[in-house]
């Protein structure tokens, strides 16, 4: 599928999935922080080297929170959206494009991934 065709498809009828090697720790303020384990094969050669850290951590604002709980491989995109919209109302605004780049994010780094609304896997 070229590049193309890929943007062609409405990236709001997604079921985002989170990927199972990510793990979370829920921080005192609400808020929650993203444990990514570092496990590629550079990876490890470079903690050997320069001995870093096994997992690497992202803290997570409250939206970015807020979006990482609804993601359950059920919802889609837009109904994520209108839950986001219900809880935080005009300070989510611009709401899609603010949700949708933080999904392409999260799906370039590889903590989701998507799969189609028809073909749930």
């Amino acid at each position: 599928m070229n590049k193309k065709n890929k943007t062609n498809n409405n990236y709001l009828d997604l079921i985002p999935k989170k990927s199972p090697k990510i793990s979370i720790k829920n921080k005192e303020e609400g808020t929650v922080q993203l444990i990514v384990p570092r496990d590629s094969r550079f990876e490890r050669i470079v903690r050997k080297v320069f001995f870093t850290p096994e997992t690497y951590k992202i803290d997570l604002d409250e939206f970015g929170t807020f979006i990482w709980m609804k993601i359950d491989g059920e919802k889609t995109i837009y109904e994520i959206a209108e839950l986001l919209k219900n809880e935080f109302g005009e300070k989510a605004e611009p709401l899609y494009d603010r949700l949708i780049k933080f999904m392409v994010i999260l799906e370039n780094n590889k903590f989701i991934f998507m799969t189609n609304k028809d073909r749930k896997q």
